[in-house]
Protein backbone atom coordinates (compact mmCIF):
# COMPACT_ATOMS: atom_id res chain seq x y z
CA UNK A 1 0.00 0.00 0.00
CA UNK A 2 1.28 3.45 -0.86
CA UNK A 3 1.89 6.03 1.82
CA UNK A 4 0.82 9.68 1.78
CA UNK A 5 4.11 10.73 0.17
CA UNK A 6 3.19 8.65 -2.90
CA UNK A 7 -0.01 10.59 -3.61
CA UNK A 8 -0.54 13.88 -5.40
CA UNK A 9 -3.63 16.09 -5.45
CA UNK A 10 -2.37 17.96 -8.52
CA UNK A 11 -4.93 17.81 -11.29
CA UNK A 12 -3.98 17.35 -14.91
CA UNK A 13 -4.43 20.51 -17.01
CA UNK A 14 -7.45 18.99 -18.79
CA UNK A 15 -9.06 17.89 -15.52
CA UNK A 16 -8.45 21.25 -13.84
CA UNK A 17 -9.85 23.18 -16.79
CA UNK A 18 -12.93 20.99 -16.94
CA UNK A 19 -13.64 21.32 -13.21
CA UNK A 20 -13.22 25.10 -13.43
CA UNK A 21 -15.61 25.22 -16.37
CA UNK A 22 -18.23 23.21 -14.52
CA UNK A 23 -17.88 25.46 -11.48
CA UNK A 24 -18.35 28.57 -13.64
CA UNK A 25 -21.36 27.21 -15.44
CA UNK A 26 -23.15 25.51 -12.56
CA UNK A 27 -21.98 27.43 -9.49
CA UNK A 28 -21.78 25.94 -5.99
CA UNK A 29 -23.45 22.54 -5.74
CA UNK A 30 -25.23 20.89 -2.84
CA UNK A 31 -23.87 17.57 -1.62
CA UNK A 32 -26.53 15.04 -2.68
CA UNK A 33 -25.64 12.70 0.20
CA UNK A 34 -26.88 15.32 2.68
CA UNK A 35 -30.36 15.45 1.09
CA UNK A 36 -33.33 13.07 1.33
CA UNK A 37 -32.72 10.15 -1.02
CA UNK A 38 -35.23 11.23 -3.68
CA UNK A 39 -33.85 14.77 -3.81
CA UNK A 40 -30.25 13.56 -3.81
CA UNK A 41 -30.95 11.25 -6.73
CA UNK A 42 -32.59 14.03 -8.70
CA UNK A 43 -29.58 16.27 -8.09
CA UNK A 44 -27.15 13.53 -9.13
CA UNK A 45 -29.16 12.80 -12.25
CA UNK A 46 -29.21 16.49 -13.18
CA UNK A 47 -25.45 16.76 -12.70
CA UNK A 48 -24.82 13.76 -14.93
CA UNK A 49 -26.86 15.15 -17.83
CA UNK A 50 -23.87 17.33 -18.66
CA UNK A 51 -21.84 14.25 -19.57
CA UNK A 52 -24.53 12.41 -21.55
CA UNK A 53 -24.49 14.41 -24.77
CA UNK A 54 -23.46 13.57 -28.35
CA UNK A 55 -24.07 9.90 -27.61
CA UNK A 56 -22.25 7.37 -29.78
CA UNK A 57 -24.65 5.84 -32.28
CA UNK A 58 -25.95 2.37 -31.51
CA UNK A 59 -27.59 -0.16 -33.79
CA UNK A 60 -30.18 -0.65 -31.04
CA UNK A 61 -30.90 0.64 -27.54
CA UNK A 62 -33.82 -0.84 -25.66
CA UNK A 63 -35.08 -1.97 -22.27
CA UNK A 64 -35.27 -5.59 -21.17
CA UNK A 65 -36.78 -7.05 -18.01
CA UNK A 66 -35.14 -9.63 -15.77
CA UNK A 67 -37.97 -11.61 -14.15
CA UNK A 68 -38.35 -11.67 -10.38
CA UNK A 69 -36.27 -14.41 -8.76
CA UNK A 70 -38.08 -15.90 -5.72
CA UNK A 71 -34.99 -17.80 -4.66
CA UNK A 72 -32.99 -14.58 -4.35
CA UNK A 73 -35.96 -12.49 -3.25
CA UNK A 74 -35.45 -10.01 -6.09
CA UNK A 75 -38.17 -8.12 -7.97
CA UNK A 76 -38.37 -7.76 -11.73
CA UNK A 77 -35.35 -5.67 -12.80
CA UNK A 78 -35.31 -3.27 -15.72
CA UNK A 79 -32.12 -3.40 -17.77
CA UNK A 80 -30.94 -1.11 -20.57
CA UNK A 81 -29.28 -2.77 -23.57
CA UNK A 82 -26.98 -0.97 -26.03
CA UNK A 83 -25.91 -2.83 -29.17
CA UNK A 84 -23.19 -1.17 -31.30
CA UNK A 85 -23.14 -1.38 -35.08
CA UNK A 86 -21.51 -4.59 -36.23
CA UNK A 87 -21.60 -6.12 -32.74
CA UNK A 88 -19.75 -9.37 -32.27
CA UNK A 89 -21.02 -12.28 -30.23
CA UNK A 90 -20.75 -11.57 -26.50
CA UNK A 91 -22.08 -9.30 -23.76
CA UNK A 92 -20.81 -6.86 -21.14
CA UNK A 93 -22.93 -6.54 -18.00
CA UNK A 94 -22.08 -3.05 -16.77
CA UNK A 95 -23.04 -2.20 -13.17
CA UNK A 96 -23.27 1.57 -12.77
CA UNK A 97 -21.77 3.43 -9.84
CA UNK A 98 -23.33 6.09 -7.63
CA UNK A 99 -22.46 5.19 -4.06
CA UNK A 100 -24.97 2.30 -3.98
CA UNK A 101 -27.63 5.01 -3.66
CA UNK A 102 -27.68 7.21 -6.75
CA UNK A 103 -27.49 7.04 -10.55
CA UNK A 104 -29.02 4.70 -13.09
CA UNK A 105 -28.45 3.20 -16.53
CA UNK A 106 -29.35 6.62 -17.92
CA UNK A 107 -26.72 8.55 -15.94
CA UNK A 108 -24.07 6.18 -17.31
CA UNK A 109 -25.39 5.96 -20.85
CA UNK A 110 -22.52 7.66 -22.64
CA UNK A 111 -19.91 5.66 -20.74
CA UNK A 112 -21.75 2.43 -21.58
CA UNK A 113 -22.10 3.36 -25.25
CA UNK A 114 -18.39 4.19 -25.50
CA UNK A 115 -17.54 0.78 -24.02
CA UNK A 116 -19.91 -0.87 -26.50
CA UNK A 117 -18.34 1.02 -29.41
CA UNK A 118 -14.75 0.36 -28.33
CA UNK A 119 -15.32 -3.35 -27.69
CA UNK A 120 -17.81 -4.10 -30.44
CA UNK A 121 -19.97 -5.84 -27.83
CA UNK A 122 -23.49 -5.32 -26.54
CA UNK A 123 -23.64 -3.73 -23.07
CA UNK A 124 -26.42 -4.46 -20.56
CA UNK A 125 -26.98 -2.19 -17.54
CA UNK A 126 -29.18 -3.51 -14.70
CA UNK A 127 -31.26 -0.86 -12.90
CA UNK A 128 -30.61 -2.43 -9.50
CA UNK A 129 -32.34 -1.34 -6.29
CA UNK A 130 -30.72 1.55 -4.44
CA UNK A 131 -29.94 2.23 -0.79
CA UNK A 132 -30.91 3.48 1.75
CA UNK A 133 -34.44 2.25 0.97
CA UNK A 134 -32.94 -1.03 -0.23
CA UNK A 135 -29.71 -1.62 1.72
CA UNK A 136 -27.22 -4.48 1.34
CA UNK A 137 -27.65 -7.06 -0.07
CA UNK A 138 -30.46 -5.78 -2.33
CA UNK A 139 -28.25 -4.23 -5.02
CA UNK A 140 -25.95 -7.25 -4.99
CA UNK A 141 -28.75 -9.79 -5.34
CA UNK A 142 -30.24 -7.78 -8.21
CA UNK A 143 -26.92 -8.04 -10.07
CA UNK A 144 -26.75 -11.77 -9.29
CA UNK A 145 -30.33 -12.22 -10.52
CA UNK A 146 -29.39 -10.47 -13.76
CA UNK A 147 -26.45 -12.83 -14.30
CA UNK A 148 -28.59 -15.88 -13.57
CA UNK A 149 -31.26 -14.69 -16.01
CA UNK A 150 -28.91 -14.31 -18.99
CA UNK A 151 -29.67 -17.73 -20.52
CA UNK A 152 -33.39 -16.95 -20.40
CA UNK A 153 -32.79 -13.48 -21.86
CA UNK A 154 -30.76 -15.07 -24.63
CA UNK A 155 -33.71 -17.27 -25.59
CA UNK A 156 -36.38 -14.57 -25.13
CA UNK A 157 -34.58 -11.44 -26.34
CA UNK A 158 -31.95 -12.76 -28.70
CA UNK A 159 -28.91 -11.87 -26.58
CA UNK A 160 -25.59 -13.61 -27.15
CA UNK A 161 -24.26 -13.70 -23.56
CA UNK A 162 -21.07 -15.62 -24.33
CA UNK A 163 -18.36 -14.60 -23.99
CA UNK A 164 -19.61 -12.76 -20.93
CA UNK A 165 -17.77 -9.85 -19.32
CA UNK A 166 -18.60 -7.84 -16.22
CA UNK A 167 -17.85 -4.18 -15.72
CA UNK A 168 -18.52 -1.61 -13.03
CA UNK A 169 -17.41 1.76 -11.79
CA UNK A 170 -17.10 2.78 -8.12
CA UNK A 171 -19.93 1.08 -6.20
CA UNK A 172 -20.71 -0.79 -9.40
CA UNK A 173 -17.21 -2.30 -9.39
CA UNK A 174 -17.91 -3.53 -5.85
CA UNK A 175 -21.19 -5.11 -6.94
CA UNK A 176 -19.69 -6.67 -10.08
CA UNK A 177 -16.82 -8.24 -8.14
CA UNK A 178 -18.99 -9.28 -5.19
CA UNK A 179 -21.46 -10.96 -7.56
CA UNK A 180 -18.68 -13.25 -8.81
CA UNK A 181 -17.74 -14.18 -5.23
CA UNK A 182 -21.43 -14.65 -4.33
CA UNK A 183 -21.91 -17.17 -7.11
CA UNK A 184 -18.75 -19.09 -6.22
CA UNK A 185 -20.10 -19.46 -2.68
CA UNK A 186 -23.48 -20.51 -4.06
CA UNK A 187 -21.80 -23.28 -6.05
CA UNK A 188 -22.68 -21.75 -9.41
CA UNK A 189 -19.59 -19.81 -10.54
CA UNK A 190 -20.10 -17.35 -13.38
CA UNK A 191 -18.44 -18.34 -16.65
CA UNK A 192 -17.05 -14.86 -17.27
CA UNK A 193 -14.22 -14.15 -19.67
CA UNK A 194 -13.07 -11.05 -17.78
CA UNK A 195 -14.09 -8.02 -15.77
CA UNK A 196 -13.45 -4.27 -16.01
CA UNK A 197 -13.24 -2.71 -12.55
CA UNK A 198 -12.98 1.10 -12.52
CA UNK A 199 -12.02 3.00 -9.33
CA UNK A 200 -13.94 0.56 -7.16
CA UNK A 201 -14.94 0.56 -3.50
CA UNK A 202 -13.75 -2.81 -2.19
CA UNK A 203 -13.36 -2.17 1.55
CA UNK A 204 -14.69 0.03 4.33
CA UNK A 205 -11.33 1.25 5.64
CA UNK A 206 -11.77 5.01 5.78
CA UNK A 207 -8.41 5.44 7.53
CA UNK A 208 -6.22 4.06 4.77
CA UNK A 209 -3.60 6.47 3.37
CA UNK A 210 -5.59 7.59 0.34
CA UNK A 211 -8.69 8.33 2.41
CA UNK A 212 -6.59 10.45 4.74
CA UNK A 213 -4.71 12.22 1.95
CA UNK A 214 -7.78 12.99 -0.19
CA UNK A 215 -10.20 13.43 2.71
CA UNK A 216 -11.39 16.79 1.36
CA UNK A 217 -11.24 15.90 -2.32
CA UNK A 218 -11.12 17.40 -4.87
CA UNK A 219 -14.16 15.50 -6.09
CA UNK A 220 -15.18 12.63 -3.84
CA UNK A 221 -14.48 13.22 -0.14
CA UNK A 222 -14.08 10.83 2.76
CA UNK A 223 -17.21 12.16 4.49
CA UNK A 224 -19.30 11.66 1.36
CA UNK A 225 -18.01 8.10 0.91
CA UNK A 226 -18.75 7.34 4.56
CA UNK A 227 -22.34 8.50 4.06
CA UNK A 228 -22.66 6.34 0.97
CA UNK A 229 -21.39 3.36 2.93
CA UNK A 230 -23.83 3.99 5.77
CA UNK A 231 -26.66 4.14 3.24
CA UNK A 232 -25.56 0.80 1.79
CA UNK A 233 -24.97 -1.28 4.91
CA UNK A 234 -27.50 0.43 7.19
CA UNK A 235 -25.02 1.07 9.99
CA UNK A 236 -23.84 -2.56 10.18
CA UNK A 237 -20.15 -3.39 10.50
CA UNK A 238 -19.49 -5.28 7.28
CA UNK A 239 -15.68 -5.21 7.22
CA UNK A 240 -14.45 -8.72 6.69
CA UNK A 241 -17.57 -9.78 4.77
CA UNK A 242 -16.38 -10.41 1.21
CA UNK A 243 -19.84 -9.90 -0.26
CA UNK A 244 -19.83 -6.31 1.00
CA UNK A 245 -16.05 -5.75 0.97
CA UNK A 246 -14.67 -7.99 -1.80
CA UNK A 247 -11.06 -7.37 -0.79
CA UNK A 248 -11.76 -9.96 1.95
CA UNK A 249 -12.48 -12.78 -0.50
CA UNK A 250 -10.33 -15.83 0.17
CA UNK A 251 -7.16 -16.52 -1.80
CA UNK A 252 -8.95 -19.45 -3.45
CA UNK A 253 -11.84 -17.23 -4.52
CA UNK A 254 -9.54 -14.51 -5.81
CA UNK A 255 -7.47 -17.05 -7.72
CA UNK A 256 -10.64 -18.35 -9.41
CA UNK A 257 -11.73 -14.94 -10.73
CA UNK A 258 -11.59 -14.28 -14.47
CA UNK A 259 -8.93 -11.89 -15.84
CA UNK A 260 -9.38 -8.43 -14.31
CA UNK A 261 -8.71 -5.02 -15.84
CA UNK A 262 -8.15 -2.66 -12.89
CA UNK A 263 -8.22 1.12 -13.23
CA UNK A 264 -7.97 3.76 -10.49
CA UNK A 265 -8.12 7.55 -10.49
CA UNK A 266 -4.96 9.22 -9.21
CA UNK A 267 -6.83 11.91 -7.23
CA UNK A 268 -9.36 9.81 -5.37
CA UNK A 269 -9.96 8.66 -1.78
CA UNK A 270 -10.79 5.23 -3.24
CA UNK A 271 -7.35 4.85 -4.85
CA UNK A 272 -6.26 2.80 -1.83
CA UNK A 273 -9.09 0.32 -2.38
CA UNK A 274 -7.78 -0.61 -5.84
CA UNK A 275 -4.23 -0.86 -4.50
CA UNK A 276 -5.45 -3.10 -1.66
CA UNK A 277 -7.27 -5.33 -4.15
CA UNK A 278 -4.15 -5.51 -6.30
CA UNK A 279 -2.16 -6.61 -3.24
CA UNK A 280 -4.72 -9.27 -2.34
CA UNK A 281 -4.67 -10.61 -5.89
CA UNK A 282 -0.88 -10.87 -5.67
CA UNK A 283 -1.22 -12.83 -2.42
CA UNK A 284 -3.51 -15.21 -4.28
CA UNK A 285 -0.86 -15.76 -6.95
CA UNK A 286 -2.19 -13.41 -9.61
CA UNK A 287 -0.28 -10.70 -11.43
CA UNK A 288 -2.86 -8.02 -12.35
CA UNK A 289 -1.43 -4.52 -12.11
CA UNK A 290 -3.78 -1.60 -11.72
CA UNK A 291 -3.55 1.36 -14.08
CA UNK A 292 -3.54 4.53 -11.96
CA UNK A 293 -4.53 7.49 -14.12
CA UNK A 294 -2.71 10.57 -12.76
CA UNK A 295 -4.38 13.93 -12.25
CA UNK A 296 -8.02 12.80 -12.57
CA UNK A 297 -10.76 12.61 -9.96
CA UNK A 298 -13.18 9.87 -9.00
CA UNK A 299 -15.89 9.40 -11.61
CA UNK A 300 -13.79 10.72 -14.49
CA UNK A 301 -15.05 8.05 -16.91
CA UNK A 302 -18.37 9.88 -17.00
CA UNK A 303 -16.52 12.69 -18.81
CA UNK A 304 -15.69 11.07 -22.16
CA UNK A 305 -17.28 13.96 -24.05
CA UNK A 306 -14.80 16.45 -22.58
CA UNK A 307 -11.83 14.61 -21.05
CA UNK A 308 -9.24 12.89 -23.28
CA UNK A 309 -7.99 10.73 -20.41
CA UNK A 310 -11.43 9.16 -20.07
CA UNK A 311 -11.50 8.30 -23.77
CA UNK A 312 -8.02 6.79 -23.58
CA UNK A 313 -8.94 4.61 -20.59
CA UNK A 314 -12.05 3.24 -22.29
CA UNK A 315 -10.11 2.63 -25.50
CA UNK A 316 -7.70 0.45 -23.48
CA UNK A 317 -10.66 -1.27 -21.82
CA UNK A 318 -12.10 -1.97 -25.25
CA UNK A 319 -8.82 -3.58 -26.31
CA UNK A 320 -8.93 -5.80 -23.20
CA UNK A 321 -12.45 -6.94 -24.10
CA UNK A 322 -11.58 -7.52 -27.75
CA UNK A 323 -8.41 -9.43 -26.92
CA UNK A 324 -10.16 -11.75 -24.48
CA UNK A 325 -13.07 -12.25 -26.86
CA UNK A 326 -10.67 -13.28 -29.63
CA UNK A 327 -8.78 -15.66 -27.36
CA UNK A 328 -12.05 -17.46 -26.58
CA UNK A 329 -13.02 -17.56 -30.25
CA UNK A 330 -9.61 -19.03 -31.11
CA UNK A 331 -9.93 -21.73 -28.43
CA UNK A 332 -13.37 -22.68 -29.72
CA UNK A 333 -12.07 -22.93 -33.29
CA UNK A 334 -9.25 -25.21 -32.12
Amino acid sequence: MRGASDFSAELSPDMAALMQRVAREEGPQLDPTTLPAKEGRALAAAGNRRWNVDLPEMAASRDLTVPADPGLGTPAIRCRLHVPPGARRGLVVFVHGGGFSFCSPETHERCARVIASEAGLAVLLPDYRLAPEHPYPAGLTDVVATLRALPALARRDGLAPAPLFLAGDSAGANLALASLVHEMRAGRPVEAAGALLFYGNYDADFENPSFRFFAEGPGLTRAKMQRYWRFYVGGRDMRGDALACPVFATDKELAALPPLHLVAAGVDPLLGDTLALQARLAEAGRDERATVVPGVVHGFLQMTHDLPAACEVLARAGRFLRDHSRSIDNREED
